[in-house]
């Protein structure tokens, strides 16, 4: 497995190695930090913290296959940081759209689709729906970045979808 390989080279040192393991994920580590941040140049600097972060602690990780979702949840935790920092919390409402190659008109549509739903739906509800759906990540890696037992985050998104179909199934019926 060409990643546990270049994991491994990269805890021997090898700075080469770790910029390939970044590289192929830089798009949805963007995407990531980018939901987080709002805006490109803080999700940028976050992504910048994440790779000083990953360098430093690369020797941490035990399990060289887990490297993904381990350097996602340092990317998250960097971005809860600096929003912290900064005193704020962005929303999906200041999200800015990253993906150009689909038409914009739609994309703006289905977010602003996106943002009413997830209106109806706690923090904690929205942030695991955006990881589950928006970032397609998997239970265990949303509850470690969320801090959370797996149920918790599988409960978040469930309760929280569930809110949205009741709002929308209200609004039709009446």
């Amino acid at each position: 497995m060409k990643v546990v390989r270049l994991v491994k080279k990269a805890k021997k040192g090898h700075k080469e190695a770790l910029l390939e393991l970044i590289m192929a994920q830089q798009d949805d580590y963007y995407r990531l930090a980018l939901s987080y941040m709002g805006n490109s140049h803080n999700a940028m600097d976050a992504m910048e913290e994440m790779i000083v972060s990953l360098y430093e602690k690369i020797g941490q990780l035990k399990k060289e296959e887990s490297f993904y979702s381990w350097s996602k949840t340092i990317l998250v935790n960097r971005c809860k940081q600096m929003l912290k920092k900064q005193g704020k919390v962005v929303l999906l409402d200041d999200w800015e759209p990253y993906d150009s190659t689909h038409n914009p008109y739609l994309q703006s549509e289905q977010q602003m689709e996106i943002k009413e739903m997830l209106k109806f739906v706690s923090e904690h509800q929205k942030e695991a729906i955006q990881l589950k759906y928006i970032h397609d990540l998997d239970y265990e890696t949303i509850a470690v970045m969320m801090n959370v037992s797996v149920g918790t985050a599988k409960s978040r998104v469930f309760q929280g979808l569930k809110k949205i179909k009741e709002q929308y199934r209200g609004e039709i019926n009446e």
